[in-house]
């Protein structure tokens, strides 16, 4: 979509597609959470200078849809920005997965459905570009507990030098 068409219809084409984008007015800095409670994403060098927010709204459960509130912030560029949503590690985006049009100069958020297709770890990976440089932001979706990085037959112990080394069984 270009950024010639209004906010508006941009808003309603994106309803129709099963996300909602909306004015918010909400900043944080980067690695800290909003009042909102939502997470900013680190704004990478070189990227594409969109400041991206967000949060998990509930418990993602396999088999269940669960609402992503992503919020982006920072769009300078007078032609707009876009952001685009791809999954992996057994998630499934509801809905359309863009591109969504970014309207310069004003901060939007965009709600989408995941849907988890069981226990463990998937990711919703989105993809924000304006003039012609794109940041890329994975947002964690955990379903279930999340694995031990450590067997629990493992674990730290000290040579008589004062080395730590972690023993591991062998299989």
């Amino acid at each position: 979509m270009r950024a010639s068409r209004s906010l508006g219809a941009v808003a309603m084409a994106a309803l129709a597609m099963g996300v909602s984008l909306q004015a918010c007015a909400h900043n944080a800095k980067p690695g800290q959470a909003a009042s909102t409670g939502m997470t900013a994403a680190p704004v990478k060098p070189g990227g594409s200078g969109i400041a991206v927010q967000y949060r998990i709204d509930g418990t993602p459960q396999a088999g269940s849809a669960v609402p992503v509130v992503l919020s982006f912030d920072g769009v300078s560029d007078p032609a707009g920005g876009t952001v685009k949503l791809t999954a992996d590690g057994g998630l499934t985006i509801g809905g359309s997965a863009g591109p969504h049009a970014l309207p310069a100069g004003k901060a939007s958020t965009l709600t989408v459905q995941v849907i988890p297709d069981a226990d463990g770890t998937g990711y919703l990976h989105v993809f924000t570009t304006q003039n012609g440089a794109t940041s890329a932001t994975s947002i964690t979706v955990q379903v279930g507990k999340a694995p031990s990085a450590m067997p629990a037959s493992s674990g730290l112990k000290q040579t008589t030098e004062g080395d730590k080394i972690i023993s591991m069984p062998v299989k």
